[in-house]
């Protein structure tokens, strides 16, 4: 039997359909969403970048730590702070000195200019957590980052091992 033959319209509505329980294509959208919803609010707190926020909010509640270890709480490159610290060390807010036990790794710490920018900061992105909870639950922001668990993993499975699952089901 034949295809219909669709019309474009009907071919894109289709299409949207199909991508709207795509979790790889919905992703970078969220992702972007989340990222310029920060920045907006962070201009609102004094102008600071979404990296230079997770610095300086990790340092407050976690006292002096590597970049390594920022990196794993934020789950981010190591990289991508290691880019940032230093602009933020020019604006005053961050100390940084190399461990004393391992050379490689560089400890950072809040000045109190950092400790400042935080605390201006703090209070209307503390509005942007309790506006995620009037539309989340509780209950449901636990099982959301339990399924991102699960996607994380997911995710970082050797490729090998997932086309080898699809060549013996």
């Amino acid at each position: 039997m034949p295809k219909p033959v669709l019309t474009k319209a009907e071919r894109i509505k289709a299409r949207r359909a199909r991508e709207e329980v795509n979790i790889f294509a919905r992703m970078p959208a969220a992702y972007a969403a989340s990222r310029g919803q920060a920045a907006k609010f962070l201009q609102r707190a004094g102008g600071l970048s979404v990296v230079e926020w997770r610095v300086l909010w990790d340092l407050s509640e976690a006292g002096p730590l590597s970049i390594r270890e920022m990196a794993s709480i934020q789950r981010v490159d190591h990289s991508q702070l290691s880019r940032a610290l230093p602009g933020m060390r020019r604006k005053g807010f961050v100390t940084m000195e190399r461990d004393a036990e391992d050379r490689r790794q560089m400890n950072v710490a809040l000045t109190e200019a950092g400790r400042a920018a935080y605390a201006q900061a703090a209070p209307i992105m503390r509005k942007r957590r309790e506006g995620l909870r009037r539309v989340f639950s509780a209950e449901e922001l636990e099982q959301f980052a339990g399924l991102f668990d699960r996607l994380e993993e997911f995710l970082r499975q050797p490729v090998e091992d997932l086309l080898e699952e699809e060549k013996n089901p």
